[in-house]
This record gives structure tokens, C-alpha cells and sequence, in this order.
């Protein structure tokens, strides 16, 4: 993955916050559903910075090429009483994934700070590829209540009643255009589709 560059007054930043969105990203999504990610440069003042990243994934569905938008703005700042990271997943909508690269260029295009062109990164639902790009961040970066670092937790199957009851031994719009396009529509105009980003601030 290609080093960011961020924008602003080229402070430190957080240094851990896109490694820990990415983390996030597997921990709540899996990344067996994820196609791309593109990870804009934050945006950096001092030891804070604000940032995106939006994901193509899989759609359920007969057609291969369709895919969902789901975008991860955040927030990060350190100070001396730690680390406060907040970040909210966004399901945008649905498109054919030969839209995803005009979507990402304007919102390069329309954001009032110059950004920069985004890293994209090709996971095509492969969590080796996954881990290897988080392979590129310093471990102590990362973290550790997160895959990859985390234990995979175990699902937690309801126990029959009859049997729990028994006695044991032990006591027991942002891109308004994508939101939900018909398979067989395509919109009339890319107006209004591009303000994702479009402010210095993202949380």
C-alpha cells in the first residue's frame, strides 16, 4: 500500500487510525465480503485528524458486478489522557462496481481542502490480502481487542430450555445517487452525489 499524505499543518496526526479503521472494518464486516477499499489522506492538525474510508462489497444477488457502497469517516485525537478514535459505518447504497472509481474521483474533486487521490486497496474478499495490508503498519499500531490480533470470537448458541434447565455436576447522503439504484436503472445525473467529503471535518 502506497504511503498517505496527509493534509493540513502536517502534524503527527494519529497514527493509529487507519490501521485501527481497517481492523474495524474486519471485525464488523469480515473480510470475506470486502472488494476494494479506498483510504483518503486524513485530514491532520497537530496530534488529531479526521478521515474516510469507503469500501465496495459484495452484493448478495445473481449479477457479480454489483456492489454495495459502505463509507467509514472518523475522528482521532491523542492527548494526554490517550487515544479517542470515533468512527461510523455508513451503508450508502447499492451500484454497478464500474461507478465506484467516477465516485471516488469526485469526491477528490468537490472536497473544499485539497485531499489527494486516495490508496486503493484489492481484498476481493481475501483475508490473507487483508492481513497483509495491515501487515504494512507497525504492530503496536494496531488494536489488540481487534482481528488480526484478537482471538476469533465464538458464536453464542442459545441453549435449548429443557436441556439448560437440567441440573449439571458443576452447578453450571453522502452519495445520494447510489442509495438503492434499481438493477435495471441507471440515474439521470450525478449532482449532489459527491459530497461525502466536502468539509474539513468528517465525524
Amino acid at each position: 500500500m502506497k504511503a498517505l499524505h496527509p493534509k493540513g499543518d502536517r502534524g503527527p496526526g494519529v497514527p493509529e487510525a487507519v490501521p485501527r479503521a481497517l481492523q474495524f472494518l474486519w471485525a464488523e464486516l469480515g473480510p470475506e465480503v470486502l472488494d476494494r477499499i479506498w483510504i483518503f489522506p486524513p485530514l491532520v492538525s497537530g496530534r488529531s485528524e479526521s478521515g474516510l474510508l469507503a469500501v465496495s462489497r459484495y452484493a448478495e444477488g445473481d449479477d457479480p458486478d454489483r456492489r454495495i457502497l459502505v463509507t467509514l469517516p472518523y475522528s482521532a485525537e491523542r492527548t494526554g489522557k490517550g487515544l479517542t478514535l470515533d468512527r461510523t459505518l455508513v451503508e450508502q447504497g447499492e451500484a454497478p462496481l464500474d461507478r465506484f472509481p467516477r465516485v471516488m474521483e469526485g469526491v477528490v474533486h468537490r472536497a473544499e481542502s485539497d485531499l489527494g487521490e486516495p490508496t486503493e486497496v484489492e481484498i476481493q474478499g481475501s483475508e490473507e490480502r487483508l492481513a497483509e495490508c495491515l501487515a504494512e503498519f507497525d504492530t503496536g499500531l494496531l488494536d489488540p481487542d481487534l482481528p488480526p490480533l484478537a482471538a476469533p470470537r465464538e458464536e453464542v448458541v442459545e441453549p435449548d430450555t429443557a436441556v439448560a434447565a437440567a441440573p449439571t455436576p458443576d452447578g453450571g447522503s453522502v452519495l445520494d445517487e447510489l442509495g438503492s439504484v434499481p438493477h435495471e436503472e441507471e440515474p439521470e445525473s450525478d449532482d449532489g452525489m459527491y459530497d461525502l467529503y466536502a468539509t474539513e471535518s468528517v465525524s
